[in-house]
């Protein structure tokens, strides 16, 4: 009786962090709407949506403000809610995946050989959203592949061997990027360039969120769909091999659909480090180690987290900060913490 009453209790509870969450990230988004350089009126958003759905001219007194709100604002507000969720979603699977509280994303290498392969595309293409994509997945998904087998080679403290094989990793293709802007024409294709290593929002337009939103879609839900087995998974490969699960087949899954979903937002928003490691950790504090609410409130968590970088980033001065700065800035004091709080234990 007191199991059962437990469990409604933690289950209740689960539900009002998920309403209290979605709450938080609608009134992030709607307020983020707002503000900025140039502001924006609800009145005057409200008119221009209304102009918008029954197809109206707009009068000459809200041009700016349809122009901000339909090509600007919103865009680029849509586009930061789904890198965020992508962020910590891949964040959660590798850090689960690999049993290791100190993965994500960038530490990995998935970031950096993911931008260098944009970078490439760029040099090789030209600014082609597909040719970016492709190039950025498989370099992402090579880079991945390479601190994972260097990992694997060392029996003793894998978890620290796999962080360092990650650093090693993403410092070659950290090195291969800088050699790219080396030889990159200064004129045209080195801003380019420069935009994937900070990355930003501020380029944005409806056209990036059509290329990249299939993508991310199938990714996430097939994440999603498979977010359980990864509590088993994190059991160790013996204890879930004898539970059943094929092992190799579902490691392939995870690794190559967490690559996809980040390959695909660095190709369109530039690299934004840290997302992927401080995000995980404050959903796991919030709602529990157990990744079947655990993924779904991280991606609900970064959304949030992400929309307040990019609303910081763009109007804590004049001009607009790329974010990679401001996620830098709170992710290594947060990397700190947690190894001191490690050491401790």
């Amino acid at each position: 009786m007191n199991k059962t009453l437990k469990f409604k209790s933690s289950k209740t509870r689960e539900q009002k962090l998920f309403l209290l969450i979605i709450l938080i990230l609608l009134v992030t988004f709607f307020f983020s709407l707002t503000v900025g350089r140039y502001e924006l009126e609800w009145a005057n958003i409200l008119k221009v949506i209304k102009l918008k759905v029954t197809n109206q001219p707009v009068p000459a007194d809200l041009f700016t403000d349809d122009v901000v709100f339909w090509s600007v604002r919103l865009p680029r507000l849509v586009m930061a809610l789904m890198v965020g969720s992508v962020l910590a979603v891949s964040g959660t699977v590798f850090q689960g995946l690999f049993r290791n509280p100190l993965v994500s994303p960038d530490i990995l290498g998935v970031s950096a050989g993911a931008s260098f392969g944009a970078g490439m595309a760029i040099l090789l293409v030209g600014e082609s959203a597909l040719a970016i994509q492709g190039f950025a997945f498989g370099f992402g998904l090579l880079a991945v592949t390479l601190a994972y087998q260097l990992g694997r080679r060392c029996r003793t403290d894998a978890i620290t061997v796999l962080v360092l094989a990650g650093v090693i990793v993403s410092a070659l293709f950290t090195a291969g990027l800088s050699f790219l802007k080396y030889v990159a024409d200064p004129y045209e294709e080195l801003p380019a360039l420069v935009f994937w290593t900070m990355g930003g929002f501020s380029t944005i337009v409806w056209k990036d969120i059509v290329m990249t939103l299939p993508v991310i879609l199938i990714g996430m839900l097939i994440l999603f769909l498979l977010r359980w087995k990864l509590d088993i998974m994190a059991l160790g490969d013996e204890e879930a091999m004898s539970l059943g699960v094929n092992v190799t087949k579902m490691r392939f899954l995870y690794i190559t659909f967490a690559t996809l979903i980040v390959a695909s937002s660095v190709s369109a928003c530039g690299t934004i480090g840290w997302v992927g490691l401080v995000v995980p950790h404050m959903a796991r504090l919030i709602i529990g180690p157990g990744h079947n609410q655990l993924v779904s409130f991280a991606a609900i968590l970064g959304a949030v987290f992400m929309i307040l970088m990019d609303t910081i980033a763009r109007t804590i001065s004049g001009g607009e900060i790329p974010i990679g700065i401001i996620t830098s800035f709170i992710g290594a004091p947060f990397l700190a913490y947690l190894l001191w709080r490690q050491g401790q234990e």
